[in-house]
C-alpha cells in the first residue's frame, strides 16, 4: 500500500480523459494557432485589383492568394465576373469549377 502513494504511483493507472475534455481541447490548441490577417499597403491592394482587371478583360489566367486564418489558400483561374457592390469576383477554375471571392481576402494576385 506504501509504495501505491509514493510518486503519484495512486493515480498512475487511473488516468483518463472524457471525450468532452478532449474536444475541447483540441479546439482551445486550434484557436491558439489562428493567425491575423495581414495589412497591405495601398500598392499592394491597387496591384492585386490591376491583375484582377487584367484577367477578366483579357481572360487570363491568374493565381490568387486567398487568406485564411489557419491556412493560407492558392487559387489559380480566370476572373468571369466583378461585383463591385459585394466586392467579390467569380474565379472560374475548370468547367464547372468556380468561387466567389472577396477581394479583401485576397493577399497576393499574379498572372
Amino acid at each position: 500500500m506504501g509504495k501505491k502513494l509514493i510518486d503519484n504511483g495512486l493515480f498512475e493507472s487511473s488516468r483518463m480523459i472524457l471525450p468532452e475534455h478532449r474536444e475541447a481541447y483540441l479546439k482551445e490548441k486550434r484557436e491558439q494557432e489562428r493567425r491575423g490577417k495581414p495589412v497591405l499597403d495601398e500598392q499592394e491592394v491597387q496591384l492585386i485589383e490591376e491583375v484582377i482587371l487584367e484577367s477578366y478583360r483579357e481572360r487570363r489566367s491568374i493565381t490568387l492568394t486567398v487568406f485564411n486564418p489557419f491556412d493560407d489558400e492558392i487559387l489559380r483561374g480566370v476572373v468571369t465576373s466583378i461585383d463591385k457592390p459585394s466586392r467579390r469576383i467569380k474565379l472560374v477554375r475548370g468547367e464547372e469549377d468556380y468561387s466567389f471571392i472577396k477581394i479583401e481576402e485576397i493577399i497576393t494576385a499574379s498572372i
